[in-house]
């Protein structure tokens, strides 16, 4: 990461409505980067967009530094944040002032660009994008929670930000910084598989018997319900198309679960990316830095569940990749499983009685087999483990974690080892999956990655990059 000039503090000021900014540097300049480079020991002055859900997980090590904003669509969201903000500061004995608040991320960087080093992103998925490329173009460092963006494009245009800003960035992919995946790597570099064939992932989200996340298969249902106090529903759909809010489903196969909010807007089309977004960014992380993926060359959807909709994403699915030959690696397949979908047995060499995890992977050589559960990689079958050896390290090790990792580099340290160089492919590549949903069986869609666009199925192009709500830019 390129080191910029020094730039001097700023004093102490009051803003917006009387709040008042701890001391930092000024990082703002409409229209151009202003990113700065940090000693070690200086503070950032962070902002939390979306502090509910995961965003809360962010909320502690911000205050590490200095929390000087937070932003949800949901008040209560905002006040359980500044409960936890209230707790910490009496337990440090330091008197600070509360974030300011906003609703609306808009809204924030008008009033505290000026203030505002970094930010994190842990909004519903269709956010993510405006969110951080109003931040990095606004010389910001950004960590935004996965899947990277909703849209292909989101994700080219969130790579080519990051890097003409020259600002730090980091996926929200936690296990990115384990010992596992870097591990992974280094086993199939080391050749102890050898040549990698076929690659296995699956999940158990949007659910299975013993476990249920969120809807998928289904249709947008009738009606509309008063928007709750404390919700800005506008700004909560934000680029999407407008739609009456509905609180939960009052018939059918979802009867009163929720809709919309919070969390379950995973399943829809307008404002999530399915299974497949949610753990995919995880999930195939480290298979897509180990086999050295730049694109896909086609997609296709194997199985699905046939209740796919234009509103939702089917209930379960079985999606293909087809890799192309990278330098010294060979041609390769992937295969994506969820909703309670499988490798088959033979792939996991599963002995009479044994099931597979709800989550794993499973990674095929010409010499050999991987598995990954939680993210440690084991020789299959077990049996070869009794002999393993670690392979040379030649990535290094992350010393914190995922978060902090990412504030090390805001402050002129290494680049994070999810930031957007890795991010934006990857998350093009996983997205990639969600067009063989929209083309459905029997369609390969043949993908040409450097120009974001399918060749064959030219109707599919519009989902590339989707049109935004007047009033939201990208």
């Amino acid at each position: 990461m390129s080191r910029l000039s020094r730039r001097s503090f700023l004093k102490a000021s009051t803003i917006a409505a009387g709040l008042t900014v701890i001391p930092g540097r000024s990082t703002y300049a409409q229209g151009q980067s202003a990113a700065t480079s940090y000693a070690a020991n200086e503070k950032l002055n962070i902002a939390g967009i979306g502090v509910g859900g995961r965003g809360g997980g962010h909320v502690e090590p911000s205050l590490q530094e200095n929390l000087v904003a937070v932003c949800d669509t949901a008040q209560g969201a905002v006040d359980g944040c500044l409960r936890r903000v209230e707790r910490f500061y009496k337990d440090q004995n330091a008197n600070k002032p509360l974030p300011a608040q906003f609703s609306d991320y808009r809204e924030l960087f008008d009033k505290l660009g000026r203030q505002i080093d970094a930010v994190f992103v842990a909004t519903p998925d269709h956010h993510h994008a405006p969110a951080s490329l109003l931040a990095m173009r606004s010389g910001k460092h950004v960590y935004c929670e996965k899947p990277l963006t909703h849209d292909i494009d989101e994700a080219r245009q969130m790579t080519l930000a990051a890097r003409e800003h020259k600002v730090a960035t980091q996926l929200g992919n936690q296990g990115r910084a384990t010992e596992g995946w870097r591990l992974l790597c280094e086993i199939i570099w080391a050749g102890m598989i050898g040549h990698v064939t076929e690659v296995h992932v699956w999940t158990d989200r949007p659910g299975i018997a013993s476990r249920f996340w969120w809807p998928q298969g289904g249709s947008r249902p009738a009606g509309a319900d008063p928007v709750p106090a404390g919700l800005n529903w506008d700004v909560w759909l934000g680029p999407a198309p407008e739609r009456p809010y509905l609180e939960v489903h009052k018939e059918g196969k979802f009867q009163g679960k929720r809709v919309y909010t919070p969390f379950v807007w995973r399943g829809w089309w307008d404002f999530g990316t399915g299974a497949l977004g949610d753990i995919g960014c995880h999930a195939i992380s480290g298979i897509f830095s180990a086999l050295k993926i730049e694109h896909a060359a086609a997609t296709w959807l194997v199985k699905d569940s046939g209740d796919t909709t234009d509103e939702m994403f089917p209930s379960s699915s079985i999606i293909g990749w087809e890799i192309p030959e990278r330098n010294t690696m060979p041609a390769c397949k992937l295969f994506w499983y969820d909703g309670g979908c499988y490798p088959p047995r033979e792939v996991g060499e599963l002995a009479e009685g044994k099931e597979y995890a709800d989550n794993g992977a499973i990674v095929v050589g010409e010499k050999g087999k991987l598995t990954l559960h939680g993210g440690t990689p084991r020789l299959l079958p077990e049996e070869k483990m009794k002999d393993f050896q670690k392979p040379a390290p030649l990535i290094p090790r992350c010393d914190s974690d995922h978060f902090r990792e990412w504030v090390a580099a805001c402050k002129g340290g290494q680049p994070a080892f999810s930031n957007f160089d890795h991010a934006g492919p990857l998350t093009e590549f996983v997205l990639l999956g969600n067009l063989a949903l929209r083309a459905g069986l029997g369609q390969r869609v043949e993908w040409d990655g450097p120009n974001l666009r399918c060749v064959n199925l030219p109707d599919l192009n519009h989902y590339v990059k989707r049109e935004y709500r007047r009033g939201w830019t990208r």
